[in-house]
């Protein structure tokens, strides 16, 4: 009896999992098409919940208005800023790609008064190496600005063309936030009781997996808009064409670590050397290297602290990984997925060593 009992639950567990997972990838399937703004949805609803939580304290017992001013902020500080600012950069991305099509913008000549101005003990070093074909080099980052370029102003004419997908993307990620600032506590609640661990466990896995997501989210969104717009200021205050692209770029390129803003100041730098705006150079390489570049070193430990982020190392592959395989949603699934990855491996190797008591027989 307790061997034919013991059979059919089997078959009955087997069955439930086998339920699961079939209903789990249809639901996937099902939310797919909405998978950026559902991202976009958690990401914005973890920022804006101090917000939210501050607003409770003053309207005790209002969720659901807490979350209606929580979102309006959102539309005005958030939603409303990008909108405006795709539209501007979509334009002026167009525009520049446009100049260099017709030959406004001449890198040829650039890169030609480079070579000029190098001494011939430099050039015939190159040459030595099997770096002195200056015109295959040239070549091929025309090909690559014009390409990056072309893609900037593809994907960000595809955003307009695509209104009405981009607006009902737009209702599902303020629809989602809504309900995760209101619900949120619960929500988290319930699945954390859903994980098969002991309370300890369960406990420490979340602790851990809150405090990289809060590193990633708060250190390297905000940090890369401060780095962004910062670097957009310097570049209108020099006089340098296409300043508000340029500080979309810096903002993209320090969530990179490695790589950060210097990838995209000093190649201009050094253009402004090369043409003869020498002071122009010398200044932006000053607030680049002494303002730009120390906001990374002097924020980030202000907002989460020196010991909550992840290894350099760690979130550069994770973001060049979510950037291939997600686009730019991949900035942020891409450091969540590593965090994750880190919580459980940290959980498992604490439970190795012992560290994590084992749950008490009554639990």
């Amino acid at each position: 009896m307790d061997n034919r009992t013991t059979s059919e639950t089997r078959v009955e567990w087997g069955f439930m999992i086998a339920l699961l997972v079939i209903v789990s990838l249809a639901f996937a399937v099902l939310v797919e098409p909405f998978f950026g703004a559902i991202v976009w949805g958690v990401v914005v609803a973890v920022l804006f919940r101090p917000v939210y939580e501050r607003l409770l304290g003053y309207l005790p017992g209002r969720t659901n208005m807490a979350a209606v001013i929580t979102l309006i902020l959102i539309l005005l500080l958030v939603v409303v800023p990008t909108i405006l600012l795709g539209m501007a950069l979509a334009q002026e991305a167009a525009t520049i790609y446009l100049r260099i099509q017709n030959g406004e913008i001449d890198f040829g000549a650039v890169f030609q008064a480079f070579e000029n101005s190098l001494p011939q003990w430099v050039q015939n070093q190159l040459a030595a190496y099997g770096y002195g074909d200056f015109a295959s080099i040239r070549a091929e980052i025309e090909q690559s600005i014009s390409a990056i370029l072309e893609f900037l102003v593809t994907q960000l004419l595809s955003v307009g063309q695509g209104a009405f997908q981009f607006m009902l993307s737009l209702g599902v990620m303020l629809y989602l936030t809504f309900f995760l600032l209101r619900d949120g506590r619960a929500l988290s609640d319930r699945i954390e009781q859903m994980v098969p661990l002991g309370e300890e466990k369960r406990r420490i896995l979340m602790e851990k997996f809150l405090v990289v997501i809060r590193a990633t989210i708060k250190g390297s969104l905000i940090i890369a808009i401060i780095q962004g717009s910062l670097g957009g200021i310097v570049f209108w205050a020099l006089d340098i064409r296409g300043a508000l692209l340029w500080a979309v770029l810096m903002g993209i390129f320090s969530l990179i670590p490695a790589i950060g803003t210097g990838f995209v100041w000093v190649p201009v730098a050094l253009y402004l050397f090369i043409t003869g705006a020498v002071w122009q150079a010398v200044v932006l390489v000053l607030c680049g290297v002494f303002v730009i570049s120390m906001v990374d070193n002097l924020v980030r430990p202000t907002l989460v602290g020196r010991d909550t982020r992840m290894p350099d190392y760690v979130v550069l592959i994770s973001t060049l990984g979510g950037l291939q395989l997600f686009g730019i949603n991949g900035i942020v699934i891409g450091p969540l997925v590593a965090a994750l990855f880190i919580a459980i491996w940290s959980i498992f190797s604490e439970m190795q060593q012992g560290q994590v008591e084992p749950e008490k027989a009554s639990e």
